[in-house]
């Protein structure tokens, strides 16, 4: 299984969203602990790092895995015209 890493920037939005959304995004960020490129992942263009994202809603996640260290970081969630 990965380990699951948040941004600071992440950790930030998670405690001000209202509980629903942060259920919601919470639980897909555990859902990639088990497989961490589902296949509704997107793979993002224009990132040295393979970084992919997720959808939640009108809420993307972006996020990168490191395989050998089998760690996820998610370096940005919000809404889907300031996330890109």
């Amino acid at each position: 299984m990965f380990e699951i890493a948040l941004d600071k920037q992440v950790d930030k939005f998670l405690r001000k969203c209202e509980k629903i959304l942060f259920d919601r995004i919470v639980k897909k960020l555990e859902e990639l602990k088990v497989n961490p490129v589902p296949h509704d992942s997107k793979r993002m263009q224009g990132y040295n790092d393979p970084t992919f994202r997720i959808r939640v809603g009108d809420y993307r996640a972006l996020y990168r895995v490191n395989h050998e260290e089998k760690r996820i970081v998610v370096v940005k969630v919000d809404k889907r015209e300031r996330v890109y």
